[in-house]
Order: structure tokens, then C-alpha cells, then sequence
């Protein structure tokens, strides 16, 4: 009997590392080996391949590749008809959107898209630039620029970059006239696997566990000890929406009080609970988080 084998498309490039450190917190011991193309992953029916973002929708569409991650923009350049399993908000910087911008250098004169007619705009996002001046009716020509993007934008009158952060443009010296698109990373199968049901329900675990980690990124948990007394103090301290868990203790007049709470709030929360009279309280970094 043949062995049930999922294909898993794993980007080069910029999502790398950052895919790879997803995966190992969604459960997954995934690194790359000797055959830089092909990661050991501790999962049998998993085979891990790597390409790049930008064609991995085509080979996903193509049944070459059963599942993989790309960018929402590179779905929508290469127009494939994919299976669109989840959305990640993880990126290589930031969990923000990446965006791909109209950038032109601060010395030009162009400050709208139209002011761009007849004149010559550089990109790697081809399709998607071409469709972008063409609902607005602005003739222009695309060319596509094999990297280094940015050292073109003084060569041609303008470029569509992606950026996170906006630093480099910024760096420089470089101007968004306007967002042509903003993208996030994506989990995709192709049809013929998402009808297959040894397949789909794999990739729909992974899927699970992925958005479980992504979650606990901006989680911790929390462990105090309660006087009973106080414990309709502390309990008003902690979050409305959050509804924790009491244990006794021993000890007859304390209780223990675990809860999930944000990340951000954790450093206001602990001193307003320790002076509600909480003791022993305990933080801790979360693996995953599955509602």
C-alpha cells in the first residue's frame, strides 16, 4: 500500500526563517538539511519542499505541490486558483500587512498615479501594476526588475516596491506616492488535495496548530495566589473578557487563579494585582492558544 504522503511547499527567501519558526512552535521539528531543498521535518507523512514565494502558488495550482505558504500578492499575480486555507499574520519582520507601494525618489515631481502617463515604472509585481494604471486609465510601461528595486527608482521615472516597515525606502530617500495592494502570508492547497480526505484533514491540522501559535505570540499566562478575601478585588483587576480559572489550595483561606491574558496589558496588570493582595504571582510564554 502506498505510503499517504502530504507535499508541503515551504518558501525561500525573505519567509524563510520565519516559516521555519512558526512551524517549530506550532509543534513541528523542521530544519534545514544537507539537500537544502528538501528540510527534515519529524513528521513521516509530511514532505517538506522548498521554493520560492513567488512561484509557489503556480506548483500548488498544478497539483505539483499539495499544500504550500506564499503571499496573498503573489496569489493574486500569478491569478491561481488555489485553495485558500487560512491567513497568517506572520511576516519576515513584522505580523503587519506588507504592502507594495507606487514609490517615486522625494526629488520627482510626480504626485499622483496620474502625473506617471507614458512614463516607464519598474516591479517585480508585473500583472498587478499593469492592472492597477489600467482601471485608472493611466498609460504607462512595466517593466519587470530582477531585484535591487530600489536602486532603479533614479533610473525609471518610478517603482513598485513591497515594504513592511517603510525604513529603507526612507532610507533611501524615497517616496510612496500610493499602495497598489497590501498582502499577508497565506496557507494554500490545491483543489485536488483539498478533495482528497487523508490530505485535506492534514492540512487542516497544520492549519490548527499554525494559527494556534500565532495566537499565543501576543499571549502569557498568569498564576497568582489569592486570600479569599481578596478575591473579588483582584478578580475586577483582571480583564472583563477573560474568565479564569479558581482552584483551592491547601492553605484553606487561598485560592489559585490561572488566566490568559494579552501580552501588552501583563505589565500594568501584575502591579495592580499585587497590591489587590495577589502573592506569588507567576508569568509565563505561551506554545499555543486554541479557541
Amino acid at each position: 500500500m502506498a505510503k499517504k504522503i502530504l507535499k508541503l511547499g515551504i518558501p525561500t527567501g525573505s519567509l524563510q526563517n520565519a516559516t521555519f519558526q512558526l512551524l517549530n512552535k506550532a509543534g513541528f521539528d523542521i530544519c534545514e538539511s544537507e539537500r537544502s531543498y528538501f528540510p527534515r521535518i519529524d513528521d513521516e507523512q509530511i514532505q517538506a519542499i522548498m521554493l520560492r514565494a513567488q512561484e509557489m502558488s503556480r506548483y500548488v495550482e498544478d497539483g505539483v505541490l499539495d499544500a504550500g505558504f506564499t503571499g496573498y500578492d503573489w496569489i493574486v499575480e500569478n491569478d491561481s486558483d488555489v485553495v485558500e486555507v487560512c491567513e497568517l499574520a506572520y511576516s519576515k519582520a513584522t505580523a503587519k500587512p506588507a504592502r507594495w507601494v507606487l514609490v517615486v525618489p522625494n526629488e520627482s515631481k510626480v504626485k499622483k498615479p496620474a502625473d506617471l502617463r507614458n512614463k516607464i515604472v519598474a516591479t517585480e509585481l508585473v500583472n498587478t501594476t499593469k492592472k492597477y494604471f489600467a482601471r485608472r486609465k493611466i498609460p504607462v510601461k512595466v517593466e519587470f526588475s530582477w531585484g535591487a528595486t530600489e536602486v532603479k527608482a533614479r533610473l525609471v521615472d518610478a517603482i513598485v516596491e513591497l515594504t513592511e516597515t517603510g525604513s529603507s525606502l526612507q532610507a533611501n530617500n524615497l517616496r510612496i506616492v500610493d499602495t497598489i495592494m497590501t498582502s499577508t502570508t497565506r496557507f494554500i492547497a490545491s483543489r485536488k488535495a483539498w478533495q482528497n480526505k487523508f490530505k485535506r484533514e492534514k492540512i487542516e491540522n497544520i492549519a490548527i496548530l499554525l494559527n494556534a501559535a500565532i495566537d499565543a505570540r501576543s499571549r502569557v499566562g498568569l498564576k497568582m495566589n489569592v486570600k479569599k478575601p481578596d478575591l473579588k478585588k483582584v478578580l475586577k483587576i483582571l480583564p472583563a473578557e477573560k474568565s479564569p480559572t479558581i482552584s483551592s489550595l491547601a492553605q484553606a483561606d487561598y485560592v489559585a487563579i490561572e488566566v490568559i491574558v494579552e501580552d501588552k496589558v501583563e505589565r500594568e496588570l501584575v502591579p495592580a494585582l499585587k497590591r489587590a493582595g495577589a502573592s506569588g504571582i507567576i508569568t509565563y510564554p505561551l506554545n499555543k492558544v486554541i479557541h
